[in-house]
Formats: structure tokens, C-alpha cells, sequence
């Protein structure tokens, strides 16, 4: 039981004593005290006085003398206006936080036995990953860690793009000017081999353009009739039909992708439960088309295409099956959501996909419920902004796309350079140089990914990503370190501090204090799928430590008894940096 709670029910007690009024536990107001008064938790009054029929101050002033008298816990108070003060004993702070943060289970709810599918990445398999899949890939896993550390039970999904029209424009380029080049014989990934066919086919494409431009047609007119357009659409029209030498091709290229997508995702650190692919449920969605009909949620005009009115929603009609039968997006994404349900029975179902497609979840979602499915309220689109570096946005098909794995590779080479600048890799072997600039390499595109919450756009900035000063992953990274560094010159292994009785310095409650709200962190970053809240918490506990490093001696403290608990507290801070940094999917080095 946290603090909080006790204090609570405590305080639910002193209004029964007190004014012999029994209030609801939910009722109870409390709050983290502001920093410029004395205390950690405060109590709002206000709602008090109805009973008391006295002022707040006052009303605060005997709920406070009561808490002071009954519960241990509270050390002092003060009151300002109706706000009532708490000071928590020192004993609490080093007794019990202290010893809970160095459980193993600091941080990790029991389960809560709940499901929740998170799905993420979703890519397509024309062309390899860029920095907008990062974001989307790092969103989707560290949310689903986060949810994890909460008690759910997590399943993480891909819905890969596996079929289309972009499909096919990579491989009819392959086929018409690839010569037979393979991942083995040119040396590129595979994701990296397709993507080069899609940029090839956009060049002729627009060439094709142009020429028909020119001989007269308008520009509509040439992008309807270019001879290679209408032979991507003539290939896609093979697909769906099983022509086999099609569908080896596919087979083939996608086999290429796919190969290249694990190396990406296992560098970038992401895994996955359950895959889809489009594939296999491009046709779904019908048989709900059908049972839409059958309810009269949607209706069918007169050229048989079918509909549905979402005027009085505030949003429009929406096409949902094409006259000639055949699906649209919403369609399969309806039979799609049904399937998932299917499967894995889940509570909750997160969609990780940015915000240009705010519209079409509100719009399915708001479907599956006039549906009536069950399971309808459970879904969340987490909805994120794009990426952007400072030379501008990205485009993919032009061939300018910020490729993944070119930047994870830059980046782990910055980290390089500013390690060795700073001279911190003396003594390390090749081997571990080359896990600490992977380390930090990678800690810093994920941090700065992360921090900012996710429904807002940002920009990029490598160089800024990498300060090791800065409110960044490598300066938490070197925290960690410089940590670990203190507890191995003391020769430090389990916690050695008990029955602490001295007064704690305003640095060591501060620590405390903030480590006990870890687990605080943990459930608001789950309620609002934010691992921003954990990376913003994880700085400043970083920062506070280096504070109270630089001001109170650790391993010179002249009192025993302070250097063992100072030293208990430096291990308490590493091991939750270490679980917070972990939930971001960020590894942090014990030396550097």
C-alpha cells in the first residue's frame, strides 16, 4: 500500500472521528505538495467544511493533529489556506520505500488479468523502414512494455502490407529492368533491393508521363495511360487472381523484405507475438458488410454500393463496399478487427498508426460499435505526429526517404566520435567499444524519440540527441554509469543499510521521494499510452541524482552508517534508471 492510500483512509477515519461523518474513500483529495512549501503530500481541505462547519485552515488544522497523533507516518503538517500539508517521517522514507524500490517487483504490478493487443509497425513491402516506422516502432513497444509492467497481458502485433497495386510497381520495375539481381548478388538488404525497384518504377513512371504530356495528352489523361501503370495494374489483377508465375514473384521480393525487416527490428530492438498480412485478410470485412445490412446500420444505393450515413455523428456517408462487391479499406480493416477479437478474446486493442489517419479509425471504430460488438469500446488509435529532420519532410517514393538503418548506423558512429572525444573508453576492449556506441547510439535516437508525447510532431536532430549534458539518453546513460562506478569501488552488492537513524539530508528525502513515485509514473503512462511520462521521470531522477552526488560525499562520508545508506541509495536510483530505461527499450551501460 502506497502512502497515499494510507494516508486516505486515515483521513477518512479523522472526518468519522472528528465531525462523525463517514465519507466515500474516493471523495479524499490528495495531491504531491508544491515545491515551495513543506511536505510531500497534501490534503484539500475544502470539501471538509460542511462537516466541521468550520474555516479550511482550521478544518485542516484538526485533521492534521489527528493524522499527527494516529498515524506514524506523518512526521508534521502545515496548513495554507485549505490545503493541508503533510510531512512524512524520515522512518518511512528509509524503512519502507527505501527497501520496496530494491524488491525485484519495484515497478511491476501484479496481473490485473487483463488483455490488451498492441499493434504496431505495419509495414509495407515495397520498400525497407524509414524514421517514421522508428517512431511507430518504438511507440508500439515501449507502450506495450509499459502496459506489461502494469499487469496486462500484452500481445504485440504487426499487420504487414504485404499486397496492392505499390506492391506490384516494385516488382514489375524488378522484373523489367532487374535482370535477375538478387540480395546475394548486388549486397544490398533486401528491403533495401525492393525499395530501390520502387524508386525505379516512380522515375519511369513520371518519364512515361512526360512523354504522353507532350504528344498531347493532359496530365490526368498520361497518368491513366501510361503503359507502365496500367502494366502494375494488370499484374495486381494477376495476383488476385493466383496467377502463379505472379505469385512467385511476390513470394520471392517479399521473402527479400522480410529477411531485411527482422535485421532492422532486431537492431532497433522490437519483437512481435502475432503477425498479419494483408494477404490473408484483404477479403474479410464482407460477411460484417452483410450483418451491417441485415441490422440496417448500413444501406445500399441504388448501384449496389454500399453505404453507411454518419451525418448525425458528425462525419459524412461512408463507402464501405464497391458496387461491383469488391472491398475497400474500411472493409477488411472491419473484418481485420474482427479476427484479431477472434483470436486472442482481448480487452483491449491499441492501434498504433499516425495521425493523417485520425479520420478512418474514428470512423471505424464508431462502426464496430453501432455493430454492436462487445469488444468496440476497448479499441484506441494511438495516434502520434510525423517525423521530420531539419532538412525537411521525407518522401519515400522520391527516393529521399531517412532510411533506418542508415541512421541507426549514423548514429552509433556519432556516438562513436563524442565518446572518444570525451575520453570515456579507456580501458574498454574492441568488443565493448563496440557495444557502449551501440548503446549509446541507439539509447539516444530512442530517447529523443520517446520523450516528447506522442500525438506531437517533432523535429530530429541527431547532434542534439547525443549530448551527453543535455535531456537526452546518453546523460542518463552516463548517470547509470557513473553509479555503478561509485557502487564498484565500494565493492557493493546487496542492500546494507538497516535501522537508519539519522535525519536525512533535503538531497537524500528528494531522491527518495522521487523514486517512491516510480510506480505512480508507470500507471499514468498506461493510462495515457505516453512513454514520454517515463522518459521525462527517468531525467529528472537522473539529474537529481547528479545533484546529490556532486553535493553529498558518497564513499568519503565520515559516519559508516551514512556511507552505507548513501550507497543503498545510489543502488536504489541505478536499478529503477535501469527499469525505466528498459521500458523505453533502452539498455544502459554499467561503466563508460
Amino acid at each position: 500500500m502506497t502512502i497515499e492510500n494510507t494516508i486516505v483512509q486515515h483521513i477518512q477515519k479523522a472526518v468519522l472521528s472528528l465531525y462523525a461523518t463517514d465519507i466515500q474513500l474516493d471523495s479524499i483529495v490528495i495531491q504531491e505538495t508544491r515545491k515551495e512549501f513543506e511536505g510531500q503530500v497534501t490534503a484539500v481541505t475544502f470539501p471538509f467544511t460542511r462537516f466541521s462547519k468550520k474555516t479550511p485552515e482550521q478544518t485542516g488544522a484538526e485533521i492534521g493533529e489527528y493524522l499527527k497523533e494516529n498515524l506514524k507516518e506523518v512526521a508534521d503538517f502545515n496548513v495554507i489556506k485549505g490545503f493541508l500539508n503533510l510531512s512524512i517521517a524520515d522512518s518511512y522514507w528509509v524503512d519502507e520505500l527505501l527497501t520496496s524500490v530494491h524488491g525485484q517487483s519495484f515497478g511491476q504490478f501484479p496481473s490485473n488479468g487483463q488483455k490488451v493487443m498492441v499493434e504496431y509497425s505495419s509495414p509495407n513491402t515495397n520498400k525497407p523502414l524509414h524514421l517514421g516506422h522508428v517512431r511507430n516502432n518504438l511507440l508500439g513497444f515501449s507502450v506495450a512494455e509499459i502496459l506489461s509492467a502494469n499487469g496486462y497481458e500484452v500481445i504485440k502485433a504487426n499487420l504487414v502490407n504485404d499486397r496492392g497495386i505499390h506492391i506490384c510497381k516494385s516488382m514489375l520495375a524488378w522484373k523489367l529492368f532487374g535482370n535477375g539481381e538478387t540480395p546475394e548478388s548486388s549486397g544490398l538488404k533486401g528491403d533495401h533491393l525492393v525499395g530501390k525497384y520502387y524508386v525505379i518504377f516512380d522515375k519511369e513512371y513520371k518519364k512515361q508521363i512526360e512523354t504522353l504530356i507532350s504528344e498531347g495528352q493532359t496530365e490526368d489523361e498520361a497518368k491513366k495511360n501510361a503503359p507502365v501503370i496500367k502494366e502494375a495494374q494488370e499484374m495486381l489483377l494477376k495476383w488476385e487472381s493466383a496467377d502463379q508465375e505472379v505469385i512467385d514473384l511476390w513470394k520471392m521480393m517479399n521473402s527479400w523484405v522480410y529477411a531485411g525487416f527482422d535485421v532492422t527490428y532486431k537492431k532497433l530492438g522490437v519483437d512481435f507475438k502475432k503477425y498479419y498480412y494483408e494477404s490473408d485478410t484483404y477479403l474479410l470485412g464482407k460477411d460484417t458488410i452483410q450483418e451491417g445490412l441485415d441490422k440496417g446500420v448500413f444501406f445500399k444505393k441504388d448501384d449496389g454500393s454500399v453505404w453507411i450515413d454518419l451525418t448525425d455523428d458528425g462525419l459524412d456517408q461512408k463507402l464501405v463496399l464497391r458496387a461491383d462487391g469488391t472491398s475497400v479499406y474500411i472493409t477488411q480493416d472491419l473484418g481485420t478487427a474482427q479476427l484479431k477479437y477472434d483470436d486472442f478474446k482481448m480487452d483491449k486493442s491499441i492501434y498504433v498508426v499516425g495521425n493523417e489517419q485520425d479520420y478512418h479509425f474514428k470512423v471505424l471504430f464508431l462502426i464496430l460499435q453501432k455493430l454492436g460488438k462487445s469488444w468496440a469500446n476497448g479499441l484506441f488509435h494511438l495516434s502520434y505526429g510525423m517525423v521530420d529532420l531539419p532538412s525537411g519532410k521525407m518522401k519515400s517514393r522520391e527516393g529521399t526517404v531517412v532510411d533506418a538503418d542508415e541512421l541507426m548506423d549514423d548514429m552509433i558512429q556519432t556516438a562513436q566520435e563524442r565518446t572518444e572525444e570525451l575520453g570515456k573508453v579507456d580501458g574498454f576492449t574492441e568488443e565493448e567499444k563496440k557495444d557502449l556506441y551501440n548503446m549509446i547510439g541507439l539509447g539516444a535516437l530512442k530517447f529523443f524519440l520517446l520523450k516528447v508525447e506522442p500525438k506531437k510532431r517533432l523535429l530530429f536532430d541527431p547532434n542534439e540527441s547525443i549530448d551527453f549534458q543535455g535531456h537526452t539518453g546518453p546523460f542518463i546513460q552516463y548517470t547509470h554509469a557513473r553509479i555503478c562506478s561509485v557502487l564498484a569501488k565500494a565493492d557493493y552488492k546487496n542492500k546494507i543499510s538497516d535501522n537508519y537513524s539519522n535525519v536525512l539530508t533535503i538531497l537524500e528525502k528528494d531522491l527518495i521521494v522521487n523514486l517512491a513515485k516510480y510506480p505512480d509514473v508507470i500507471s499514468s503512462a498506461a493510462r495515457e499510452y505516453s512513454p514520454a511520462h517515463i522518459a521525462n521521470y527517468v531525467f529528472e531522477l537522473a539529474k537529481l541524482f547528479n545533484k546529490f552526488y556532486h553535493e553529498e560525499s558518497i564513499l568519503k562520508a565520515e559516519d559508516p552508517q551514512v556511507r552505507n545508506f548513501r550507497l543503498d541509495l545510489a543502488a536504489a536510483t541505478a536499478k529503477t534508471i535501469n527499469k525505466a530505461m528498459k521500458l523505453l527499450g533502452i539498455s544502459v551501460p554499467s561503466r563508460m
